[in-house]
């Protein structure tokens, strides 16, 4: 079976905290990481040096993720690369119709797999692990595992502006 340290994965989301968070997790698990912050900077990227797999969040500035995949599908290159989508916004006035857009559009895509946000770690590694085949070098869920995931909820009830402040203070200590 082959090894997680052999498989890439692009992450796609606008928010800079939950690709960071996703990036620790995927890449604990031993997997390379490459981000994008949005659709058209994840088509640049995809081109230049295809993935294995994508982690895509469906609302985003410049190109939606549900816009990115029709696009990716039409291309022969990137027809059948497997896509995760990982959104906050399924439920919501935000995203639903994007969502519903996306369940109409991929209700023949295989493998199909949605992740509601905040996702734990484990659901994010299992998924991954499954689709493309691999093992990793996740371990048991631990108790940094635990912190990483009670750290992403709160920054998610976040308020923008607080964060925007505490991550200049970090930098400012850097």
């Amino acid at each position: 079976m082959p090894h997680a340290s052999e498989r890439k994965i692009l992450i796609v989301d606008d928010e800079p905290d939950v690709r960071n968070f996703l990036a620790a997790c995927i890449e604990d698990a031993g997997f390379q990481v490459d981000t994008a912050a949005d659709g058209e900077e994840a088509l640049e990227k995809l081109k230049l040096d295809p993935p294995d797999l994508m982690t895509l969040d469906m609302v985003m500035p410049r190109k939606s993720g549900i816009n990115l995949m029709r696009q990716l599908r039409s291309m022969e290159r990137f027809a059948h690369l497997p896509v995760i989508v990982i959104t906050a916004h399924a439920h919501d006035e935000l995203g639903s119709e994007d969502f519903k857009g996306f369940n109409a559009f991929a209700s023949g895509l295989r493998p199909r797999v949605t992740l509601e946000k905040p996702v734990t770690p484990k659901k994010l590694v299992d998924a991954i692990s499954t689709i493309l085949g691999v093992e990793t070098d996740a371990p048991p869920l631990s108790q940094r595992e635990d912190e990483r995931f009670q750290i992403m909820e709160m920054i998610g009830r976040t308020d923008p502006a607080n964060l925007q402040k505490i991550r200049e203070l970090l930098n400012s200590k850097r």
